[in-house]
């Protein structure tokens, strides 16, 4: 079987793997109930709809680093083939950074889904994690780089560029913070985040540059985890306005909410079905559907509809279906790591 992806999406291929929301914990207790809740999840949907990221940058005391790295070590091995769990280490000038990668990356890291690697300024800074892998025989583990100052904005392109990284994500407080006050403190919540021009520029200059680069682009925190409508808004407002594919989580009460936000409509999965199956049955040449033409430029519009509703739980109608229980080939963007 020709899978669409490998017909379709060329440099894009990255964006499919991705679930669109990916959830950060970093307090034991709340690790557990986190890979719990996942699991639970994947027995809901039939598919891994978010990630789980053990934060050692936030989560481990100080003082208390090695000890904190060791405890995500047991509960990543914990984990079974069908999760997906990451690793947010500290960044590569922090004292921590050199034993994260060689406590965890070089014990469990062939199990990761990802690494986080905080507060990225420059290519430099990609290339010393790359090294970093390589020196524990880890250099295949994706990165994925989170910029926080208007700095690493700028080089935003060049970092996405990198073949080694797989995402971008967006650090407001810290972007929001390193502007010595000329940002008010709207800026780092509520509607603020999307109206400050600053902070939509720098949205929106990350988004571009993974777009460009066939990189996911991760949406910020949201800081309201208790009021459910704003956190649907705010999910919203990334995926349809900012061009997000991805977003993070600090609560569990915003993971379904991310999952509705970042999910096409039904009547759009069932028009991207039709097309994507009469596209197939005529070998991807040019056909006319319903009085429009449609060719492959439009075919991977459609088929990246289905694998957002395939990456929130959506159901599919079985002739697509097959496509994502028979994935293409994997490549160093787009790779799935082994978890033997």
């Amino acid at each position: 079987m020709t899978h669409p992806r490998d017909i379709l999406l060329g440099a894009q291929a990255a964006t499919g793997f991705l679930p669109v929301c990916d959830h950060y914990s970093g307090v034991e207790a709340r690790m557990r109930k986190s890979l719990q809740f996942q699991a639970d999840m994947m027995e809901e949907f039939g598919a891994c709809v978010f990630d789980v990221t053990l934060d050692c940058e936030d989560g481990a005391p100080v003082g208390g680093e090695r000890d904190h790295a060791a405890m995500v070590v047991s509960l990543v091995a914990l984990t079974t083939d069908r999760a997906r769990v990451a690793v947010r280490v500290h960044a590569v000038d922090h004292p921590a950074f050199g034993d994260d990668i060689a406590i965890i990356a070089g014990k469990v890291g062939h199990r990761l889904s990802h690494l986080m690697v905080p507060k990225v300024e420059t290519v430099a800074d990609v290339d010393h994690v790359v090294g970093a892998l390589a020196a524990v025989s880890q250099g295949d583990v994706p990165l994925h780089v989170l910029l926080e100052s208007p700095a690493a904005v700028h080089r935003a392109f060049d970092i996405a560029a990198h073949p080694r990284v797989q995402s971008i994500s967006f650090g407001l407080m810290d972007f929001v913070s390193s502007h010595g006050g000329a940002i008010p403190a709207h800026g780092m919540s509520g509607t603020g985040q999307f109206t400050h021009p600053l902070v939509v520029r720098a949205k929106l200059e990350i988004a571009a540059a993974c777009h460009a680069h066939g990189k996911v682009p991760s949406h910020c925190v949201v800081t309201e985890f208790t009021d459910t409508a704003a956190m649907h808004e705010a999910a919203r407002r990334a995926s349809r306005e900012l061009g997000y594919t991805r977003m993070w989580s600090i609560h569990p009460n915003q993971i379904r909410p991310i999952l509705e936000a970042f999910a096409p409509s039904g009547s759009d999965v069932e028009n991207a079905i039709k097309i994507i199956a009469a596209g197939a049955r005529s070998d991807w040449a040019p056909i006319s559907f319903g009085g429009t033409l449609h060719d492959r430029a439009s075919y991977r519009y459609f088929w990246q509809v289905l694998e957002r509703a395939h990456l929130t739980g959506r159901p599919l109608a079985p002739e697509v279906q097959a496509y994502f229980q028979s994935p293409p080939s994997p490549t160093p963007a787009n790779r799935t790591p082994s978890r033997a």
